[in-house]
């Protein structure tokens, strides 16, 4: 049994993952960590989850936590981020992130932390967004560069951000498989007289609206051809069992840090 925590419980994603634990024989939850301010602290994990009470109970000490854990989820904020991954460092503990809007000041810290544990940090947890990814970059290596790259993408009214994780991630891997840096990979909204499409760009567009999870399309545009490959998601449990899943692997990988895809793909 990989003993299991989830950081993030209380969220969404953290009761969701907790939820479907049982479908992951492999996996046992260990401890269920809150903000230290959480209404939910002291709540048996179980029953937040909305299933039988586990005599797991929600914390926030997340030092005492990873003491014989062997894997941890964190879905909680990216204000913390940073220092759940230096205490999984610290700890020796396989750390999957799926927090979104993580700093990009946190990924010169997760290169060093990759040396020590095994690390993954996802925009997507969905195993058919993450293969979608790798087909993105498969795509964008093998067509020319005539071939222009638009990244499309809907989510429900309540979405804060524009565009999505995802969508900018499917950018990075078609930027990736052209051999380009992921730092060329900039969201500029279209808007008046923009001129000519500029060689090269991965464009992006957004639509907001109503309760859609998530639909993803990327599109190689090219003379006389158009190549599509999307994916929607219509049970946000994908997520849950997606994270699941890969951090099941991930617990079982050598230091380092990985994609969801080869946990996936492998």
């Amino acid at each position: 049994m990989i003993r299991t925590v989830i950081v993030g419980a209380s969220g969404r994603m953290g009761r969701s993952l907790i939820r479907l634990l049982p479908e992951f024989e492999s996996l046992k939850l260990s401890a269920a960590i809150v903000g230290a301010g959480s209404v939910a602290l002291g709540r048996d994990a179980g029953e937040l989850a909305g299933r039988t009470p586990l005599d797991v109970f929600i914390s926030s000490d997340l030092k005492s936590a990873l003491a014989g854990a062997q894997l941890v989820i964190d879905f909680s904020h990216p204000a913390v981020t940073a220092s759940n991954l230096a205490a999984c460092v610290a700890a020796g503990v396989p750390l999957l992130i799926g927090t979104t809007g993580v700093a990009e000041s946190v990924q010169a810290q997760a290169a060093a932390a990759a040396e020590r544990i095994p690390l993954l940090i996802a925009a997507n947890t969905s195993r058919g967004l993450n293969v979608l990814l790798e087909l993105a970059r498969r795509a964008a290596a093998a067509l020319p560069e005539a071939y222009d790259i638009e990244v499309l993408e809907s989510h429900h009214r309540d979405k804060i951000d524009a565009p999505s994780g995802s969508a900018l991630a499917l950018g990075v891997a078609a930027a990736e498989g052209r051999g380009l840096a992921a730092e060329t990979v900039v969201a500029q909204a279209r808007l008046g007289l923009t001129g000519p499409r500029s060689a090269g760009q991965i464009g992006f567009a957004v639509v907001r609206g109503g309760d859609v999870i998530g639909e993803h399309e990327l599109l190689f545009l090219g003379e006389g051809e158009r190549l599509r490959l999307a994916h929607s998601v219509t049970d946000r449990a994908v997520f849950a069992r997606g994270a699941l899943s890969a951090g099941l692997w991930l617990a079982r990988q050598p230091p380092g840090r990985y994609r969801m895809g080869q946990a996936f793909m492998s």
